[in-house]
């Protein structure tokens, strides 16, 4: 099942002329149509993702297609000088001027996840590298939190998509959640490359993030807060809750804190009560700010319960619950 995967990752989506990937394809009797040639950092971050678990899971021509990934990443997105990944690109390969986090935090991930798979040096020396750029220095750009949106030249860009809530990527505001996967995203790194500032940074992120966006009256963790504290979008995504209860089991284990605990105990619990389809499996989606339920969509099918899953993952192998890393 998993070389079925990325065989058909290479067979659909990528252009063999320039190692590109389509952000988005239409296919129909055995045949792509491409509907959207933007070339995402953020798609390519999770093409390398797949390949690690690909070879992880014993698929050895996977390493060759990691390894020619990583290379055409570096080649077309990597900005030295400031140690980060620039956004996107048309098919061949002219860069917008918009950067992000959101890129480099799953690149960040890829990386990790690619060590542990190949134990190739470059790769957890990269993972190091984003999470210091993102994480330290972008963050003393804002209030020592991570914002998501930046000019070419990675000053922040206060006013993107300040008005537009339709742009799920990229809202506007501060994301608890992505507060909260960068301090999973630090101890995970700390566990291949220790450095004495992972875990200090990991928890004043999470921090952060839960002591503004958590809801006292219903429960749960707010999408979005503003640079004054304020709540910018007051809908729970399950994404959002899923990376912090595993962040909280994570610092709880690395420090030994029983506040920790708390928190995954609560997020927890909210989530098996609001968010866990106990009738037909998987996560509802996203609720309103009472925990209303108005599309009982599920995760869409570009990223098929990935959070979900994977914090659960998260949490066992940290609890030694399963073998791996």
């Amino acid at each position: 099942m998993v070389r079925h995967g990325v065989d058909f990752l290479r067979k659909a989506f990528r252009d063999p002329e320039t190692g590109g990937y389509a952000w988005q394809i239409d296919w129909h009797e055995g045949r792509a149509t491409v509907l959207d040639d933007t070339r995402h950092c953020y798609g390519m971050a999770f093409v390398m993702l797949a390949y690690a678990h690909a070879i992880k899971s014993g698929i050895d021509e996977a390493r060759p297609w990691l390894a020619e990934t990583f290379d055409l990443a570096e080649k077309v997105y990597w900005e030295p000088a400031v140690g980060l990944y620039a956004d996107e690109a048309t098919p061949d390969w002219q860069l917008s001027r918009y950067r992000g986090q959101n890129a480099n935090m799953h690149a960040c991930e890829a990386m990790i996840a690619a060590y542990s798979a190949t134990r190739e040096a470059r790769y957890i020396v990269r993972a190091e590298r984003l999470a210091q750029s993102i994480t330290v220095r972008q963050a003393g750009l804002a209030n020592d939190m991570i914002w998501e949106h930046y000019h070419q030249d990675w000053s922040v860009d206060w006013d993107y998509n300040r008005d537009d809530k339709s742009n799920i990527f990229r809202p506007w505001g501060y994301q608890p959640g992505h507060l909260t996967e960068w301090a999973k995203l630090l101890l995970q790194l700390d566990a291949h490359k220790p450095a004495d500032w992972h875990v200090p940074r990991a928890e004043a992120l999470f921090t952060a993030g839960v002591s503004r966006a958590w809801d006292a009256a219903h429960g749960g963790l707010y999408y979005g807060f503003a640079p004054d504290d304020s709540i910018c979008d007051a809908d729970k995504y399950h994404w959002v809750q899923a990376e912090s209860f595993a962040a909280a089991a994570l610092l709880a284990i690395r420090t030994g804190k029983a506040d920790y605990w708390s928190w995954y105990e609560r997020i927890w619990a909210y989530c098996w009560q609001h968010f866990v389809d106990h009738e037909q499996g998987a996560w509802f989606r996203i609720l309103d700010a009472t925990n209303l339920n108005h599309t009982r969509e599920k995760s869409p099918a570009g990223k098929v319960d990935y959070h979900d899953i994977g914090a659960c993952f998260d949490v066992l192998r940290a609890l030694g619950g399963i073998e791996g890393e």
